[in-house]
């Protein structure tokens, strides 16, 4: 395996101590907002949410967070003139399966962390040799360590699937598969759109299909699809930041570039806001949450949702391979409107715990649905 054309450039994580002396000043000087009715989840984050974690925040170990990401390799390199960072993992087994892992928003690539070695080294945690993958974790042009932006032009996830092939190709992969929740999936899914030579298959917790309107399109669709349904009637219900991130990103952008409290409310989305059922530890939201803090990142991962909305792309229907892993309190993809976007699903599960950030949530669960994907 060798590289072509890139520079790539080792890079760890390396926070300056006074990043982290200003982070913890800000906090200890947060003006709250006063709390609505009840301080319930129903007004968005409650006042008492934020008291508690600011608590924790205070204590938080960065450098603990920074050791884990350390002890992997990562690279910077360049892409279309852009900034991107990358951890790059490979399997003491030299035939694995080469893996791209596309993290969420708003997540980073501290997503895997907990999918790392159990993907890289399958036969210490309940595998074969043959179940092994090579990885490359990138950060999103515009998250983490992948910037700054770089040019007048928004990033879409179309044109971030096109970079990732570049840096799998330029890494000397050519063939490899990708994995992805959230913003990733959608990436993932413009691969699989892309199908390129030697392409593996495309592995998401969404594939995000909805109703056309067509006529009769729900015949024969019983509770779980008008279940399905309801829940996301019940995410467009509490998802104002799609709204404002689709519409004046550079609005409240300026909130949180300028308060930690706000990006630590505008985290919501790992509390599934509020309903009770996310499984992501206080400790990881405060990892994301600092990571997007330090690099003062959210303003440029907001406005992927600005950059779709005004791409002018038509709809396709995918022809490349992909699985489908749907858990139990995540988005419900609707098998028949996702097989009518997507022409190749040839894998498809379902799991009983777990939700939007099953990687963080139950990462082992979607490292065994991984290894039964790509087997």
């Amino acid at each position: 395996m060798s590289s072509t054309t890139l520079e790539h450039r080792p890079f760890s994580v390396a926070v300056p101590q006074a990043d982290l002396d200003d982070l913890r000043e800000r906090l200890e000087r947060t003006r709250f907002a006063p709390a609505a009715p009840g301080d319930s989840w129903d007004y968005g984050t409650p006042a008492s949410y934020l008291r508690d974690m600011v608590g924790r925040w205070t204590a938080f170990d960065w450098r603990a967070v920074e050791d884990r990401v350390n002890a992997y390799p990562g690279f910077r390199t360049e892409i279309d003139g852009q900034p991107i960072h990358y951890l790059h993992v490979r399997s003491q087994h030299e035939d694995a399966t080469p893996l791209l892992l596309a993290h969420s928003y708003p997540g980073s690539i501290l997503d895997f962390l907990d999918m790392i070695d159990p993907l890289v080294d399958p036969v210490a945690h309940g595998g074969r040799p043959e179940d092994a993958f090579h990885l490359v974790i990138p950060s999103m042009p515009g998250f983490g360590f992948s910037t700054p932006v770089v040019g007048d032009t928004d990033w879409t996830m179309a044109r971030v699937a096109r970079a990732y092939d570049v840096l799998m190709r330029d890494l000397g992969y050519a063939s490899y598969g990708i994995h992805g929740s959230d913003g990733g999936a959608m990436v993932s899914r413009e691969l699989a759109i892309l199908d390129p030579e030697g392409f593996l298959g495309a592995h998401v917790l969404q594939l995000f299909s909805f109703p056309s309107g067509a006529p009769g399109e729900m015949d024969g669709f019983g509770e779980k699809e008008f279940a399905a349904l309801g829940h996301l009637q019940w995410f467009q219900s509490v998802g104002a930041y799609n709204t404002m991130n689709a519409s004046r990103p550079q609005t409240v952008a300026a909130g949180l570039a300028d308060s930690p409290v706000a990006v630590l409310a505008y985290h919501e989305l790992f509390e599934s806001f509020g309903n009770g059922t996310s499984l992501v530890s206080a400790d990881q939201v405060l990892a994301q949450a600092t990571l997007y803090w330090l690099t003062n990142s959210y303003a440029t991962a907001a406005r992927y949702h600005y950059a779709e909305q005004r791409s002018g792309a038509e709809p396709v229907v995918s022809q490349g391979r992909i699985g489908v892993a749907v858990f139990k309190d995540d988005f419900q993809t609707i098998r028949a409107f996702a097989e009518r976007d997507n022409a190749r699903i040839e894998h498809w599960s379902e799991h009983p715990r777990g939700g939007h950030y099953a990687s963080l949530e139950v990462p082992l669960d979607v490292v065994a649905d991984l290894r039964v994907f790509f087997a």
